[in-house]
């Protein structure tokens, strides 16, 4: 399994993660982060993005103000940065959207580890499915992703999922 907590795996990756790898070490990114221990998840880390993916990063944050503050203080000045509060999960949530270059970068934080997260979650079990099956399920769910179709849902069609797919994929066994 690919260690997801250091990105260098993205330098020798496919033509987005490069340039993900360049963006988030070019602007230091993970680096002015690192004290919410921050973690690139989603998409691009198990090569499944399509033209519009994000990089998502996740942290962990133990003050939820200072965490926004910190966030602003980095990166307010970005591209059509915004930030809000939100629940999701029933777990107090920070998330925040801007542009450097030509990449959007979310940063997603909670108050809770980042290994601990879904994010990170799911991503560890989409790229242990990802291994498991052939390069055509891989080209399947892109085709579901462009068609407009998140990525835990496009995960639980093919894998034939009933009920809340986000759960049923944390539950998932290969």
């Amino acid at each position: 399994m690919i260690n997801f907590k250091n990105i260098s795996y993205l330098k020798t990756g496919f033509p987005k993660q490069q340039a993900g790898f360049h963006i988030l070490t070019k602007y230091k990114v993970l680096e002015n982060l690192a004290e919410f221990d921050p973690i690139l998840v989603g998409t691009i880390p198990i090569n499944i993005d399509i033209e519009n993916s994000d990089l998502d990063i996740v942290c962990c944050w133990n003050n939820k103000a200072a965490f926004i503050e910190r966030i602003k203080d980095l990166f307010e000045k970005e591209n059509q940065f915004s930030i809000r509060e939100t629940v999701i999960d029933h777990q107090e949530s920070v998330v925040a959207n801007f542009f450097i270059e030509t990449f959007e970068i979310e940063i997603f934080g909670q108050n809770i580890p980042t290994e601990r997260q879904n994010g990170y979650r799911h991503m560890v079990i989409e790229d242990q499915i990802l291994r498991s099956k052939d390069e055509n399920f891989r080209l399947e769910i892109i085709k579901l992703k462009e068609s407009g179709i998140k990525t835990e849902p496009a995960f639980g069609l093919l894998l034939g999922l009933k009920g809340n797919v986000y759960q049923e994929l944390l539950d998932y066994k290969i």
